[in-house]
């Protein structure tokens, strides 16, 4: 919804609004604050408590943190590290990325709840006088002013509430309403699988690292969380009806022969309820900014859980968009050429990554769901299973990414 400045809701002014406190929100908001640009971020729920996120810090978002002083604080908060990343096909296990010698301060992936992130981000920001977020606020309309977007319509607990802005970013996810309303329509990739996360608790006699394990027509990947396995069990595009269907019990028979370890804790399953669908998409804006508007983050291009790289992507977005936008903000006025800007930094790196997702979906992931027979261990995996100088190649891209940004500011 495109709105006239109304003269009963609530008004405040701000140089940019930001609506979405997720990673990409909130770390443009620390950014612009600490820049002195006065900034208001709007988060729809009443906390950041949300299961099933991605939890990933990947070293580039780490190396930001270290930039920016914050590094030590941050790593103060619960986590856990990922030096390498292993896969098991069929009996066989792989090592096939080694973080260990990145050119980075942190050569780890680090797991850390979502919700532990965001507040760490909220807290820093709070010390800037210029940031604001208000929780429980949702942006639902685009107020416009002589052809450009002037802010935002929202809804509060107080009631409505307009946030006139010079610059108003949507970093609202992958359902973004204010990307909707904006008439900013995505170009979709496609996806061939969609993923069904769960918990199970775990013991200090498990594997140690993060696996990846791939059978028949099944792949399973789990996450060290500590005291719990974080667990992506794989699913065709469409197929969660199909799994259910099938029932609780089959679901647990098929972890425990994926992963015979668990066995003895599949029970955990209580019920469908703990068992959550992410529908996999993949896509992208082909523009990402209007005048007054820009989309970061999942708003701009939804990425495939592979890798777990869209946090980082969102922050790498928020990092190049800060930097281009601040310093405009301090000497006058951000125009639709720095949105554009922005776009032409990032456009890159987010097309490099999706392809590279794509290319492992279509080739790989498509071809495992759909076998009867345990696929045997691709080339590429048996190389860099042989030659630990090789691993270092796929830590790379998937630790630093095809562009990473940096502090300038």
């Amino acid at each position: 919804m495109t709105s006239a400045p109304s003269d009963t809701a609530a008004a405040i002014t701000a140089r940019c609004c930001i609506a979405g406190g997720g990673p990409a929100g909130m770390m443009l908001g620390l950014l612009l604050a600490r820049a002195g640009i006065d900034v208001v971020v709007l988060e729809k729920h009443e906390d950041f408590l949300r299961d099933f996120r991605g939890d990933t810090v990947h070293p580039s978002t780490l190396e930001v943190m270290h930039e920016l002083g914050l590094l030590d604080r941050f790593l103060t908060r619960p986590h856990e590290k990922i030096e390498t990343i292993g896969v098991q096909i069929g009996a066989a296990t792989f090592q096939v990325a080694d973080f260990r010698h990145l050119p980075t301060v942190c050569r780890f992936v680090a797991l850390m709840p979502q919700w532990d992130f965001l507040n760490f981000l909220a807290q820093e920001g709070a010390r800037y006088p210029g940031f604001r977020l208000l929780m429980r606020t949702e942006a639902t309309g685009l107020l416009r002013r002589d052809g450009r977007v002037a802010g935002v319509t929202g809804s509060s607990p107080d009631g409505p509430l307009e946030i006139h802005a010079e610059l108003t970013v949507a970093a609202d996810g992958r359902g973004s309403a204010l990307r909707e309303t904006a008439g900013l329509h995505v170009t979709n990739l496609g996806a061939p699988m969609d993923v069904l996360w769960l918990r199970l608790s775990r013991l200090a006699s498990d594997p140690a690292g993060t696996l990846g394990r791939i059978d028949a027509g099944r792949m399973f990947v789990t996450l060290n969380r500590g005291d719990y396995w974080q667990c992506a069990y794989v699913i065709p595009k469409g197929g969660d009806a199909t799994v259910r269907a099938a029932g609780l019990d089959a679901f647990r028979s098929e972890i425990s022969r994926l992963a015979p370890h668990f066995r003895d804790r599949v029970h955990e399953i209580a019920d469908w309820e703990a068992v959550k669908l992410l529908t996999v998409a993949v896509n992208r804006l082909p523009e990402w900014h209007l005048d007054g508007l820009l989309c970061i983050g999942d708003s701009a291009h939804a990425m495939s859980p592979i890798g777990g790289v869209g946090i980082n992507l969102a922050i790498q977005d928020a990092v190049a968009a800060a930097n281009i936008v601040a310093p405009r903000f301090q000497r006058g006025s951000v125009t639709r050429d720095d949105l554009r800007a922005v776009q032409r930094r990032r456009e890159f790196p987010t097309r490099m990554t999706q392809r590279m997702q794509l290319l492992i979906q279509n080739r790989l992931i498509s071809g495992i769901l759909s076998s009867t027979v345990a696929p045997a261990p691709p080339w590429a995996v048996r190389m860099l299973d042989r030659c630990p100088m090789m691993r270092r190649l796929p830590a790379r891209i998937l630790g630093m990414g095809f562009r990473p940004e940096h502090i300038r500011h």
